[in-house]
């Protein structure tokens, strides 16, 4: 019997129904709260830009909360399991359980099951939604909540330097010959590397020449003079592609779509060590709510009555609070080189999976 993991159907679909319904609850709760709290401090920005009103607030909520749900997500399979577990333990249906001849191991399967499905959507919904809410607002934002890009690709802060330019731009639309730059700005130095000249233009688009800079306003330092020009061509040596490779944010492309900006940036000779941390962070983030289950297991064994329930409940929720700070340490680490990227991603995994299930072995009364 100890063998197999689900020896009770109904069993496993009460457990699985009561973890679930905790993970949404504490979720929404989460999602609610720190939203309130986000848009209270974003509000005033986004209502300052001409034009923005009510309409505006409820577009950055909708854009704020796929973040918020992929990032709490953990968190809320964390207490949940604190909360379903020591709910279970307080009314002795732990005990039951085991007085069945039901192991440890069998009592959690249920929850580590619908954590791992829980996982799974976890990874859908942030490769469908979050990417492109994380673009969408990163775009909006560098606009300074202005106009919202129309492209739904749309990335934002670009600095290039190439030679003696340097070219910055807000937000960045479209691909190849196409690309067009918004709120750019041009900075021409001289052989000493001092700056000579600026630039400030609403757009920018690319031709043969350089990036023509449409309606830009030029400052010159020498004469410290400012004149509106209708038109300018700069930057010649900096292009589209350049900047394709140079414009990569993980977080608002999808796995796949990072696979190929990875490649491109291979064959440019250009370092892509936090980039591909941060590719396998897509598979071990979401992932890491099946770890939950394991490491708040020590608030589901020992006796309630013995008065150690709260401090079970404690060292279950260390534990997992624990993991998310070695995982983002870890994941700094592959960043800029200090381990390599697959074990940036999945060391902490692996080590609080171990953890998890030493201590769960070692605690089971």
């Amino acid at each position: 019997m100890h063998l197999e993991f689900f020896p009770s159907r109904t069993l496993t679909f009460y457990l699985a129904r009561l973890f679930v319904t905790r993970i949404l609850a504490v979720l929404v709760m989460l999602v609610l709260v720190l939203q309130m709290l986000d848009l209270l401090g974003e509000s005033g920005d986004i209502l300052a830009a001409p034009g923005n009103g009510q309409a505006e607030l409820l577009y950055y909520v909708s854009l704020r909360v796929p973040q918020l749900v992929a990032r709490f997500l953990p968190y809320s399979v964390l207490l949940a399991t604190i909360i379903t577990l020591a709910t279970l333990n307080q009314n002795s249906e732990v005990i039951a359980m085991k007085s069945a001849g039901l192991s440890a191991h069998q009592v959690l399967a249920p929850l580590v099951l619908a954590a791992f499905a829980i996982s799974l959507l976890s990874f859908a919904f942030n490769e469908r939604v979050v990417t492109h809410a994380t673009a969408a607002l990163d775009a909006w934002q560098a606009a300074d909540y202005g106009p919202i890009p129309e492209d739904p690709g749309v990335r934002s802060n670009v600095y290039l330097a190439e030679g003696n330019d340097i070219l910055m731009a807000a937000t960045v639309s479209g691909t190849g010959n196409d690309m067009v730059l918004g709120n750019v700005t041009y900075y021409r130095r001289d052989a000493n590397g001092m700056i000579v000249e600026e630039m400030r233009a609403p757009r920018a688009a690319y031709t043969q020449a350089g990036w023509r800079l449409t309606q830009p306003k030029r400052f010159r330092v020498a004469g410290t003079e400012t004149t509106s020009l209708a038109s300018a061509t700069v930057a010649a040596g900096i292009t589209p592609a350049r900047i394709t490779i140079t414009s990569v944010d993980a977080d608002s492309q999808d796995i796949f779509t990072l696979s190929r900006s990875i490649d491109a940036m291979k064959v440019a000779g250009r370092r892509t060590t936090q980039l591909e941390a941060a590719w396998w962070h897509k598979i071990s983030g979401p992932l890491s709510a099946t770890l939950m289950p394991l490491l708040g297991a020590v608030a589901a064994f020992g006796l309630a009555r013995s008065g150690q329930l709260l401090v079970r409940a404690v060292i279950g929720m260390a534990l997992g609070f624990a993991y998310f700070v070695i995982d983002n340490a870890a994941l700094a680490m592959g960043n800029f080189g200090g381990y390599p990227p697959f074990i940036a991603a999945w060391s902490p995994f692996l080590l609080f999976a171990l953890l998890g299930e030493t201590v769960l072995v070692r605690t089971e009364e």
